[in-house]
């Protein structure tokens, strides 16, 4: 029997890959998005004429029509990715925030408990809610450790406050109604189809146009690294084999200092449209904030994840090309946190 997922905010830059992966694999997908400043659907163009995938414009806080969704499509799977996602955004427009990841959030969680408590045993037994959720709602790292499933909450921007409340609410559901509701947070994303506001793609960008390379401080901030390919796969693991109520960290065990990576963009860069008597990366950067730079490179990136105790090896050497080479649009968000080391999870 075809498997049958409910994604939200599919036209976004996690969203996407989720929804390729996913009609790629034989799964009936309704996409419902709302189509903000960060929804592309050119990241949906491959699985476009799919006779297995469906799109729909919906904002997730309409209640009525998130619930006429559940009734014609009748899934048996959600994963929940739609939300505001960029930190200086939270800061300098929260409402957007509040009522996308809070209000939002409730409003698939009420919908989809209602559907889901009028299914046949059968069903309502086998039916799974993911909420993708952001690592930066643990806070900031020190120089040592690493962010686990039980770390406690600490955000500290609106973004990650927003995030931390959709977390317990959707926990809040799985304890007071016993609702199937699974819980993923992950670290920051790239690959194909970055939001252009994004550091990886800025930078591609930037480089590409001969523009200043914007580097906050020293550049010493670190980030751990998940290619966006390999997250679309952990999360449909999670949805399929996750454990009812229980959270799962998904990372890419690759991290970098925001320099290293801006250094390494170049040297990529300068490898794939070498600039006429240039034979060192040459490209300006310019700081914002105190501090030096320093020109140490990043080995190539990978990935790594497990589930349940079960790990497998994710080879992404070549990923870093692929995001540099050079097909940046735009199409939703990932995460910017500080210093984030990933916990478990992965397929």
């Amino acid at each position: 029997m075809q498997r049958k997922v409910l994604v939200t905010g599919g036209a976004g830059f996690i969203g996407s890959a989720v929804c390729r992966r996913l009609v790629a694999d034989g799964a009936s997908v309704l996409n419902l998005d709302a189509l903000t400043y960060a929804g592309n659907l050119q990241s949906l163009a491959t699985i476009d004429n799919a006779p297995n995938y469906r799109f729909a414009k919906v904002d997730i806080c309409d209640r009525r029509s998130v619930a006429e969704a559940f009734e014609t499509f009748a899934p048996d799977q959600v994963i929940h990715l739609a939300a505001e996602s960029h930190v200086d955004r939270s800061i300098t427009a929260g409402d957007a925030f509040i009522q996308t990841n809070i209000v939002g959030t409730f409003s698939m969680l009420e919908a989809a408990r209602v559907y889901w408590q009028a299914l046949p045993p059968q069903r309502r037994d086998a039916f799974r809610f993911l909420h993708v959720s952001t690592d930066e709602v643990y806070g900031s790292l020190k120089d040592e450790g690493a962010f686990v499933e039980e770390t406690r909450y600490d955000p500290s921007s609106p973004y990650s406050a927003s995030k931390a409340a959709a977390d317990h609410l959707v926990s809040a559901w799985a304890r007071t109604y016993g609702f199937p509701a699974i819980i993923s947070n992950c670290s920051n994303n790239y690959g194909p189809y970055h939001f252009p506001e994004k550091l990886i793609p800025l930078i591609i960008l930037n480089a590409v146009h001969g523009k200043p390379l914007p580097v906050y401080g020293a550049g010493a901030n670190v980030r751990d690294w998940l290619y966006v390919e390999d997250h679309a796969r952990a999360l449909d693991v999670i949805v399929t084999r996750g454990r009812i109520g229980e959270k799962y960290n998904v990372g890419g065990r690759n991290e970098r200092r925001n320099i290293d990576v801006v250094q390494r963009i170049c040297a990529i860069l300068d490898d794939l449209r070498p600039a006429a008597r240039r034979t060192t990366p040459s490209f300006p950067l310019s700081l914002i904030g105190p501090g030096m730079i320093s020109a140490m490179r990043s080995t190539p990136p990978s990935s790594s994840a497990s589930l349940a105790g079960v790990r497998m090896r994710l080879s992404r050497a070549g990923s870093r090309r692929r995001c540099a080479g050079i097909s940046t649009t735009s199409g939703g968000g990932a995460r910017s946190g500080t210093r984030s080391t990933p916990a478990s999870v992965s397929a």
